[in-house]
This record gives structure tokens, C-alpha cells and sequence, in this order.
């Protein structure tokens, strides 16, 4: 049996937030991160393209870690290219889905909110779950694009701008009787402290990471032990990256060549 690390992907600095459930549910195991930050945000960009860059950059760094399975740590992508990448790919690829099911069952009023990117928040696939999972609910969906950038800033060691997180979480508030929020992007729970402050009134904050975490402990077979830092591959060198991946346990990043 080959071994070899787990490969976590995102757009940029979100797929760390899924990191930390990982290292709960596989401690000790190798983990490489790789972002596709050169074209940050996703979420603004057009379908049909990302689909084919999705597989680019992915199936590049598949190759350049030798990973034994592939965390797709990104709404957008997972939404987009999941099927596809497990067409290409030999390996088991864990998606991501925005917590609909347990926010439905977890929700006292039946009223909770989604807070996602754009393209996220209108995506058919998210409106299947909200038919599925919580087709009694009432679910407010905010896009909040302007959270990404704030999250890349945190890890880049900047203040994120606070009157930009209330700005983006006002949607949220017409309705008292909203007490429950989904993530729907991985890149929100790195500013979670910043969203509880800025809530009028206490709610539950919910994400996926969890969950996905334990399905790549589940799928993933041959995963090599940790030793020392993870790898870190990005498609745009930013020096402003090294310091907020070394506090997540990887290397200072290097840049992956595209086919």
C-alpha cells in the first residue's frame, strides 16, 4: 500500500479552518495544504472556467504531493467540479456542503441563516439541500463575499475591518427569531471571534468541518505520519502567507507549476 499525506485544497486561506477539525480527527497525520490564491475570490468568477481550473490546479498538486486522498475544503468547488475531480482522480475526494441537515435539526425557531459567497448562496445545488434537509424552515441567505478577503487579511497578520463584518451579518438580523447560522464558506470560521462579537444577540454558529473531517478519517487509507511542518503549495507566491500557515503547521509555501 502507498502512503502518503492528505491533500487539503481551497481558493485561498479557508481550507485552514477545516485543517484544525483535521488534525482533532487524524492526529499525526501528513497534511499538505494547497490554495489556488492567484485567483481569489471564486466565488466571483465564471462557472465553466473555474470548473476547468478547479481540475488544473488540483489534479497538479495530486501529483506534486503523492496524497492518498484530497479535501476539498471550498463550498464553491466542491458545488462545481466534485463530481468531476472523482472522474479524474484515483484517490478519495471528501466535498464540502454547507451544514443545512444539522442547522434544520439544530434550529428552535425553524429560522436560520446562511452566510456563504455568492455564488454559494444562489447555487442550485445549495438551494436541493434547503429543499431536502430544511424544506420547513425559513433560511435567510446572505452572501457575504466581503468576509473572504477579511479572513485572508486575519491570516496575513492585519486587523480585519469590523465595520465591513457588520456590514456583511446586517441581513442576518431582521428576524428575532433567527438563532441559528450556517458558514457556508470555510474561510468564515477563521473569523468567527469577529462574527460572535458582532451579533446584537447570541445564536449558534455552525460549519462543516467537522463533518468533513470525519468522513476523510473514514475514506482516507495510508495516510503517512507527520513530520514536522506540512508542505504548502500556492499558485501566487505572497510572502504575507508564511507566518498565518506556519501557525496552522505548514511550511512556508512554494509555488505549484501548472500543466
Amino acid at each position: 500500500m502507498s502512503h502518503g499525506p492528505v491533500l487539503v485544497f481551497d481558493s485561498g486561506v479557508g481550507g485552514l479552518s477545516v485543517v484544525e477539525a483535521l488534525r482533532g480527527h487524524l492526529p499525526g497525520a501528513a497534511l499538505v495544504y494547497a490554495c489556488d490564491n492567484a485567483m481569489l475570490p471564486y466565488g466571483l468568477r465564471e462557472d465553466d472556467w473555474l470548473v476547468g481550473r478547479i481540475l488544473q490546479v488540483c489534479e497538479a498538486a495530486v501529483k506534486a504531493s503523492h496524497c492518498v486522498a484530497l479535501v476539498v475544503a471550498c463550498n464553491t468547488a466542491s458545488t462545481l467540479a466534485l463530481d468531476a475531480l472523482r472522474e479524474r482522480l484515483t484517490i478519495p475526494v471528501v466535498g464540502t456542503v454547507p451544514a443545512i441537515k444539522p442547522a434544520a435539526s439544530l434550529s428552535h425557531s425553524g429560522h436560520f441563516g446562511l452566510l456563504a459567497t455568492r455564488a454559494t448562496v444562489s447555487r442550485p445545488y445549495t438551494l436541493g439541500l434547503i429543499e431536502a434537509f430544511a424544506a420547513d424552515c425559513h433560511v435567510t441567505r446572505v452572501a457575504a463575499d466581503a468576509l473572504v478577503r477579511e479572513a485572508e487579511r486575519w491570516l496575513a497578520g492585519e486587523p480585519p475591518d469590523l465595520e465591513v463584518i457588520r456590514q456583511a451579518l446586517a441581513p442576518l438580523w431582521g428576524d428575532p427569531a433567527l438563532d441559528t447560522v450556517v458558514l457556508g464558506c470555510t474561510h468564515f470560521p477563521l473569523l468567527r471571534d469577529y462574527l460572535v462579537a458582532a451579533a446584537p444577540r447570541q445564536i449558534q454558529w455552525i460549519d462543516s468541518s467537522a463533518a468533513i473531517a470525519r468522513r476523510t478519517a473514514l475514506v482516507a487509507s495510508g495516510v503517512a505520519p507527520r513530520q514536522g511542518p506540512g508542505e504548502s503549495l500556492v499558485t501566487a507566491l505572497d510572502p504575507r502567507l508564511t507566518a498565518g500557515l506556519a501557525r496552522f503547521g505548514f511550511a512556508p509555501p512554494h509555488l505549484l507549476a501548472l500543466d
